[in-house]
């Protein structure tokens, strides 16, 4: 590409099925006609409805190469060569001012996201000079976020079989934790009401996004289009979960008035893993995202992770303690990060628990109750830990069962 060209600016379009991404992208289409526009849809089924319903609604023709599609596999795994070798070719002729990706209902958006930003080790062509992401944008059923919240049901649609053992909430809930735009949709068909309280939790879960709310699709394209609001790093640390862990607990008034609470629950014992499997998979409902690691007594060699998103709690190995390994290796852990010697346990180093909880209308005492009493007693500290039954699975995590199941 000529040094003086400038690189192509790239929106990308998330959204779990059905949330609108498709009407959305036609609304934008066809409001900004001025603007020459090459569209990627990608879609999970073999054949591309949203690519038809694209080429139908708006002036874009498949014929003169204007929209790619992307089927049978996500563009966030499966799919990234696929998706860079097509960007590649089109680029090559560019004629035409904009990218615009929409993903398929269950794609992550950060490895989508680090494929523009950072290109693909499988892939031939280096998106990176050529394409600029612009904005990340996620789109929200707002009638099926507030059905979930009023039946106590899981957020998106539970017949959609996870890909890649991702359920479909936890997908939700990245799309929702990394963009830089939410767009809640659907906002007709929910009571203001109810609007105001999806959006002081979705304020709590995604702290720096702009939150708009829109109807049939309908948002303004300079809101999502052109915004040089795209920051890598700025959007992988924006979720409310790592806000809380990293010491920015606050609520603000509307998360106050709609009962949106948030908490972090540490402690540098471990926990009795049945006891807290059980509690794990049995987390009030009005707890919508939780997130962190903890230590499971007899499992000193390894860090359990834990995530909650919507109903879908998963727990599991997810790291390694710094006091497992080498001195070494530890020392330049002390180095780069003095504040981990002043928590360092002489006998158990690091090992501890850091938990946070976002939700609504929770008994949050009632629940640090119950996480308190899933930590080894003081007649515990002494038993014999590998005697104890392991719920979690040996190398990964995995979901929990439900208590109504």
């Amino acid at each position: 590409m000529p040094s003086n060209t400038k690189p192509i600016p790239v929106t990308v379009l998330s959204g779990s099925l059905g949330a609108g991404k498709t009407t959305t992208l036609n609304r934008v289409l066809n409001a900004n006609r001025e603007l020459n526009t090459a569209v990627v849809v990608n879609d999970m089924g073999e054949v591309n409805v949203d690519a038809e319903l694209v080429e139908r609604e708006s002036d874009l023709s498949q014929n003169e190469e204007d929209i790619i599609e992307l089927s049978n596999g996500c563009i966030c795994c499966r799919l990234r060569g696929d998706m860079l070798e097509e960007v590649g070719r089109l680029a090559e002729t560019r004629d035409f001012d904009y990218l615009l990706v929409e993903s398929s209902g269950i794609s992550e958006p950060i490895p989508v996201a680090q494929t523009f930003a950072r290109g693909f080790e499988d892939a031939s062509f280096d998106p990176t000079g050529v394409y600029e992401l612009d904005t990340m944008v996620s789109v929200v059923d707002a009638y099926g976020f507030w059905q979930g919240f009023d039946s106590g049901q899981a957020l998106t649609d539970a017949a959609v079989e996870p890909q890649g053992n991702r359920v479909p909430e936890a997908a939700l809930m990245d799309q929702i934790e990394f963009c830089d735009v939410l767009l809640l949709n659907k906002c007709d068909l929910v009571p203001d009401e109810a609007l105001d309280e999806m959006e002081a939790v979705l304020r709590a879960l995604q702290p720096r996004a702009d939150i708009i709310r829109t109807e049939h699709g309908n948002v303004d394209p300079d809101e999502i289009l052109n915004t040089g609001r795209f920051d890598f790093q700025r959007a992988s640390q924006s979720a409310g979960w790592k806000r809380e862990l990293q010491g920015g607990h606050h609520h603000d008034a509307a998360a106050v008035e709609h009962g949106v609470e948030s908490f972090v629950f540490e402690a540098d014992r471990p926990f009795h893993p049945e006891r807290i499997s059980h509690l794990l998979a049995d987390l009030p409902d009005g707890v919508i995202r939780a997130k962190g690691f903890f230590w499971s007594a007899g499992r000193e060699d390894v860090a359990m992770g834990m995530d909650k998103a919507g109903q879908s709690v998963r727990a599991g190995p997810s790291g390694t303690w710094i006091a497992t390994l080498p001195e070494a290796e530890r020392e330049q852990y002390f180095a780069a990060r003095p504040g981990i010697e002043d928590d360092w346990d002489e006998e158990w180093g690091d090992r501890g628990t850091e938990l946070v909880f976002i939700g609504r209308e929770f008994d949050e005492a009632g629940l640090i109750d119950r996480l308190e009493d899933c930590l080894l007693t003081d007649g515990e500290m002494d038993d014999d830990w590998s005697q104890y039954p392991d719920p979690f699975g040996v190398d990964e995590q995995r979901e929990l069962a439900l208590a109504d199941d």
